[in-house]
């Protein structure tokens, strides 16, 4: 392993700096078992600096003695004492563990960014779920029977799949809950109430409202149902207070250009209800501003994953709830496990639109959709035929040049890999769009490659 240029680099989500070695070193290396891993290099100061350490050859045993009895499950990193500049320093490197959470002390702690941070409950609890292979809907609904379930809606669920399924569904509907383990052990799970119930379900309710401003509200409602009536009510309620345009491209029939594409905010529900925490005591909440739709869920990100990693689409997609998750695969209302955010961004900006913004807010995450600027919206005016065809090629490079700016503005870090494969151009037709920028003086990029980011200015 090559230290000095993991110290240049710094402290980072899987990097850590101790001077010596104590309690502190132990807390971070079960933040990492519990997070994607990680090295914690002893006798370096938190800015860098080699301070050393003393070892002899009781010290190593020791170390993993004390790593060993001071968590649960037991730690167990490799260990490798290197010279740096003179000087002796540990790497303790440790993998995510696959049994999860691991405790230190009695606390669990798990890496986000650059810190630990102590697990909440629902976070424990989650990560054993996921041990398990399992998650709270799997589990056994002792408050309601198979006389609360609709057996309609399960037909209806079974005629929605085989539009799809090369080889059709032909079971009667109880067959089905049972072949999904929806039904099992003579009860019904979390997940087939919320999917097929007969009745309104409070705990599952969606609260939706039309906002003049910050604190007067025109329109409002409170949506509750079955998980996929869910999706209709609340696109119903969307699409009733936004605008939709007709533009005249010269085809037979006018195309409608709604204020936002309805592909997007449907991808931005169906993820709402499929990675809700329908354990918590909170809504999910929808509000639309004459600017901008912001939906609010609870439910915070799995471990492991962050905005970044959402943004980068370097994360591995976990459902919070997986037999809902599964049973809207099999209805086609998802396409690909974890291609959800990435559409979203595209199809926001193939429309012209600015770059979606996703963040943690309380205890959930919220996702901002905005609507075009002025400026956007004199691209999308009524146009005739022979303006359609006389599109030049300095527009496709502003319009290039735009859209760039804005999965920047999203994500500053954002690499040129990420943005070529985000606008499907070559990495030469990325340089030469920045350097234009740059040229412009409208972008400028601080710190190097890997580590820096980009600064509109």
């Amino acid at each position: 392993m090559n230290l000095e240029a993991i110290i240049r680099s710094g402290e980072s989500e899987t990097i850590e700096f101790k001077e010596t070695f104590s309690d502190p070193v132990i807390e971070t290396l079960s933040a990492f078992a519990n997070a994607s891993g990680g090295t914690v290099l002893v006798g370096i100061a938190d800015n860098g600096t080699v301070k050393g350490i003393s070892v002899s050859q009781k010290t190593i045993p020791q170390w993993l003695n004390e790593i060993k009895t001071k968590t649960d499950s037991a730690i167990v990193p490799t260990v490798e004492i290197e010279n740096v500049g003179g000087k002796s320093v540990a790497y303790f490197k440790v993998p995510e563990y696959p049994v999860k959470p691991i405790a230190f002390r009695g606390r669990y702690y798990i890496r986000r960014k650059n810190t630990n941070h102590l697990m909440t409950t629902d976070e424990v609890a989650n990560q054993h779920l996921q041990t398990l292979n399992t998650s709270w809907d799997y589990y056994l609904d002792r408050e309601h029977t198979l006389d609360h379930i609709s057996m309609e809606k399960v037909r209806q669920f079974i005629d929605r799949t085989n539009q799809h399924r090369i080889n059709p569904i032909k079971d009667d509907a109880i067959t089905v809950l049972r072949k999904y383990n929806l039904l099992r052990d003579g009860g019904i799970t979390f997940g087939c109430y919320l999917l097929f119930n007969k009745q309104e379900y409070l705990f599952s309710d969606i609260n939706a409202g039309l906002f003049q401003t910050e604190t007067i509200i025109k329109d409002g409602t409170v949506i509750s149902g079955d998980l996929f009536q869910e999706i209709d009510d609340v696109l119903t309620f969307i699409t009733k207070h936004i605008n939709k345009e007709y533009i005249i491209t010269g085809k037979p029939e006018r195309e409608e250009r709604w204020d936002y594409p309805l592909d997007a905010l449907r991808e931005i529900v169906i993820n709402m209800i499929v990675h809700r925490d329908y354990r918590s005591p909170s809504n999910s909440i929808i509000k639309i501003f004459p600017d901008r739709i912001e939906f609010y869920n609870p439910g915070k990100l799995m471990p492991g994953v962050t905005i970044e990693r959402l943004l980068r689409g370097d994360y591995l997609s976990v459902a919070r709830n997986k037999q809902i998750a599964r049973i809207f695969k099999e209805a086609n209302e998802i396409e690909q496990y974890g291609s959800g955010i990435e559409r979203i961004i595209n199809s926001c900006l193939a429309y012209n639109l600015p770059h979606p913004k996703f963040e943690e807010i309380a205890v959930g995450v919220r996702v901002t959709v905005f609507k075009a600027t002025r400026k956007t919206r004199v691209k999308t005016r009524v146009k005739t035929r022979m303006e359609t065809r006389m599109k030049t090629r300095t527009e496709t490079k502003v319009e290039t040049s735009e859209a760039i700016l804005n999965l920047i503005r999203g994500n500053p870090s954002i690499t040129r890999k990420e943005l070529a494969t985000h606008l499907h151009l070559t990495m030469k037709g990325i340089d030469w769009n920045l350097n234009k920028l740059k040229k412009e003086g409208r972008l400028k990029r601080i710190g190097p490659d890997r580590g820096g980011y980009w600064n509109i200015k």
